[in-house]
């Protein structure tokens, strides 16, 4: 195992609330959340300053949640837009250190610095405060950055001290520092994973790692083994750069998804469908101002009352950024996955795909299928596109949204999310 090696996780702090306080310097210090509509009590909290989660207020409350927990909480709406330029303000600090630069989400990033430390006299630690304090200085936001000789142990020392934390992992410390944690603090050990190895008596990364390999294998499969691997700092994956030239874009967006915490129960199939269409057109439309198209679509439901969450997934013959494509697979997975006319009722409803490609990639063409339809809907969505984008996400509605007017006041197009790539991609 290489010990030699020297990698940065650079993660900045309560992203999208940090970028609206840089914009808006009267907001800091203030419990400051980022979310959807208030008013029409549907949307969650995307993620809140620290003074608004000293209030316990959580990142994937409802709204009217977090309003109970901090009353003095000042919410605005996200503006991806401008979090997205942020985001690649930050890599190209970072490329003036290394070209060895990995994206992780749109606030995270993994730095080889293994041969450019030097610059710093080899001082990892030095380094790793420039960067620090010149995201401070030039961007307005704060970082926390581990610093270890793999990117598992490197992720975990930003996580370790926040926020403006500076966490080095060594070898030599790993094991009082690491060891000790929660196992849920390990990446890729989540609530499933974790109440696993619970059950096995595994409620430490340092236990995971002096497990039975074998007993862990038995328990969680491949996976285990992988996970028990990172435990025991045993990670050598490369930090696999980007070309910051197209603003990584294609790499770092591993899936378009939207999602609402609807302000009524959707307790009959016409209007899940309706919700569905009203996030899926959202999802659609970002999948075409980004180049994509996708392959696998999936759809998911919760019930607030029971807190009981499904979700539903298929992969299609071919990609696609159509609208109506999108939003048919989606309503029909979320209707088949739960029994309306049964007394189901949901809450919480959202689209989300995945398994993209660039919409230019080459594809077979169906001998049966209908392609010239297909452009000339694709047409209509590109030219609704241009209105909304003209004069609002409200100038073009479809007719079942205004004829319900518990959705007509909703706009799922602020609810954005982008998630990152897979470390296993």
């Amino acid at each position: 195992m290489r010990t030699d090696r020297v990698v940065l996780h650079v993660d900045m702090n309560c992203f999208y609330a940090s970028v609206e306080m840089a914009e808006n310097p009267q907001l800091r210090g203030l419990p400051v959340i980022v979310g959807g509509d208030e008013e029409s009590r549907h949307g969650i909290v995307l993620t809140a300053s620290y003074p608004a989660k000293r209030r316990g207020v959580k990142t994937g409350s409802a709204l009217w949640e977090a309003r109970r927990a901090c009353p003095d909480a000042i919410i605005v709406p996200p503006h991806y837009g401008l979090y997205m330029r942020y985001s690649h303000l930050a890599r190209t600090i970072y490329n003036q250190y290394t070209d060895l630069v990995e994206p992780f989400g749109l606030d995270e990033a993994w730095l080889d610095v293994t041969k450019s430390v030097y610059l710093q006299g080899g001082d990892a630690l030095l380094l790793a405060r420039e960067i620090s304090e010149r995201m401070v200085s030039e961007l307005g936001v704060t970082v926390s950055v581990g610093v270890s000789w793999n990117k598992i142990f490197a992720k975990f020392g930003s996580d370790y001290d926040k926020p403006d934390g500076l966490t080095c992992i060594t070898p030599q410390n790993a094991c009082s520092i690491v060891w000790p944690a929660p196992v849920r603090d390990l990446l890729y050990v989540g609530p499933a994973t974790g109440r696993k190895l619970n059950h096995l008596g595994i409620y430490t990364i340092g236990q995971l790692a002096q497990a039975d390999d074998e007993l862990i294998r038995r328990t969680l499969g491949k996976m285990g083994s992988v996970v028990q691997a990172f435990a025991r700092g045993e990670d050598e994956s490369p930090v696999r750069p980007y070309d910051p030239a197209v603003r990584n874009i294609h790499h770092v967006v591993k899936g378009v998804g939207n999602g609402i915490t609807c302000p009524f129960d959707v307790e009959d199939e016409q209007t899940a469908r309706q919700v569905i269409w009203l996030m899926g057109e959202s999802v659609a439309q970002r999948l075409r101002a980004q180049g994509l198209a996708a392959r696998t679509i999936s759809a998911y439901g919760r019930d607030f009352a029971t807190l009981a969450s499904r979700s539903t997934q298929t992969t299609l013959a071919r990609p696609t950024q159509l609208t109506s494509e999108i939003c048919s697979t989606a309503a029909d997975l979320l209707a088949a996955d739960w029994d309306f006319a049964h007394g189901a009722k949901v809450r919480g409803v959202g689209v989300r795909a995945t398994n993209l490609v660039p919409a230019a990639s080459a594809v077979q063409l169906d001998l049966w299928g209908c392609e010239e339809q297909r452009l000339r809907m694709l047409t209509l969505d590109k030219t609704v596109d241009a209105l909304r984008g003209r004069f609002g996400n409200h100038a073009v509605r479809r007719l079942s949204e205004l004829s319900n007017p518990r959705l007509s006041a909703l706009d799922p197009a602020r609810d954005n999310v982008v998630h990152p790539i897979s470390f296993f991609a």
